[in-house]
């Protein structure tokens, strides 16, 4: 659709095409050291699971080898991954978590 201004300029209309923005998987890897309780109270604190869900996705992670914490926009997985790395570090766990585009 075009139309015409006062000084016969044509102005096209032009309907942008916005793609909403990736998400990513935030996920927990599976390792032989870090403690199961651990595991749950990180998907609790971090990931605002239940004691429940928390038990259910740290037994995924320590069956199949990884397990999703939640879906999240690029910079929220990003923070997500940072804080659960850095807290595992200081509680002197190997626990990993990595993030990946859906």
């Amino acid at each position: 659709m075009a139309t015409r201004s006062k000084d016969s300029t044509v102005l096209e209309t032009r309907k942008a095409k916005v793609k909403p923005p990736p998400m990513y998987k935030v996920l927990l890897l599976n390792d032989d050291f870090t403690p199961m309780e651990f595991v749950v109270m990180v998907l609790q604190k971090f990931f605002s699971m239940s004691r429940e869900k928390a038990t259910q996705v740290m037994l995924k992670v320590h069956r199949e080898g990884m397990g999703v914490c939640g879906l999240y926009s690029k910079d929220i997985a990003t923070t997500k991954v940072e804080q659960v790395v850095s807290y595992a570090k200081k509680h002197q766990h190997p626990l990993q978590c990595v993030m990946e585009e859906n």
